[in-house]
């Protein structure tokens, strides 16, 4: 992986993935291909991002086998009616040119419970037994919502928790939640849009260590025990990223990360849940 040991996968999950969402059209073809050529093998899709069909293609043309590469995708909220989550996830299991997805997700629990938990979760597990998926999980639960999952599917079949966690946004009592039931919690938005690679704290780190500000980032919430999905779009960026898994804070390190924690949310679209204070 780009000269570096990849750290140990976290609930059978890549600790180090790529997040894909904005990869469309054969420029983000040709990025993906980039970041299997230096070692990604965990890609990040979505059925809303659009990029299934090109992690599908990215992969097949790689060179790499099929068992080789971790491919997440999720299923979107339009989808969580009964009988069309399914559909759905064979639906994207045929773009991506797959026959089982390696993770899949709930992305967004429904607004308001306008669809229960009941209805969709049930067939979610019901697709993993089917083997249209070897793991499933969730994305941006809250703490009571993966409470009501758990009660419902069994907290040793969801493999994750997809939710924003940067410096700014550390999420400790719903981490610490998620670690009580022993899911593990997937960092999206990683590096909180780049703010990481210019705050102060973090380029002094990055300074002593040798590395940048944004791996600095990455590198403690693997210290964490977090998986990482960022997102990068050139090479050297990509090639960055993955440098992370050499980089070793200290316990000073992480405490001053750790005092950087503000509460500032980036993703919070209307159709949010309430979240965790």
């Amino acid at each position: 992986m780009s000269g570096s040991a990849a750290p140990a996968a976290v609930s059978g999950i890549p600790t180090f993935g790529l997040g894909t969402y904005g990869r469309t059209g054969p420029d983000g073809l040709a990025s993906l291909r980039e970041a299997l050529s230096l070692g990604y093998r965990h890609l990040d899709t979505a059925q809303s991002y659009n990029t299934e069909a090109n992690v599908g293609r990215a992969v097949r043309e790689s060179g790499l086998a099929r068992e080789e590469v971790f491919i997440t995708t999720k299923i979107a909220d339009s989808n969580l009616g009964r009988g069309r989550l399914t559909a759905s996830l064979r639906e994207s299991l045929s773009a991506l040119g797959v026959e089982r997805a390696d993770l899949t997700l709930i992305h967004w629990p429904s607004q308001h419970d306008k669809i229960p938990m009941q209805d969709f979760l049930p067939e979610l597990l019901r697709a993993k037994r089917d083997g249209l998926t070897r793991l499933i999980g969730v994305s941006n639960f809250t703490i009571a919502l993966l409470a009501r999952a758990a009660e419902i599917v069994g907290a040793e079949e969801i493999a994750t928790n997809q939710v924003e966690v940067h410096p700014y946004l550390q999420n400790r009592k719903l981490r610490a939640f998620s670690d009580s039931l022993g899911v593990a919690t997937t960092a999206y938005m990683p590096l909180a849009r780049g703010r990481v690679s210019t705050d102060p704290v973090m380029m002094e780190i990055g300074a002593r260590r040798g590395c940048t500000g944004a791996q600095a980032s990455l590198a403690w919430l693997v210290a964490n025990g977090m998986i990482v999905i960022p997102s990068a779009r050139g090479r050297a960026h990509m090639a960055s990223n993955l440098g992370a898994a050499d980089v070793a804070l200290t316990p000073a390190d992480i405490a001053a990360i750790d005092a950087l924690d503000c509460g500032a949310r980036i993703i919070d679209p209307p159709m949010a849940p309430d979240w965790d204070a």
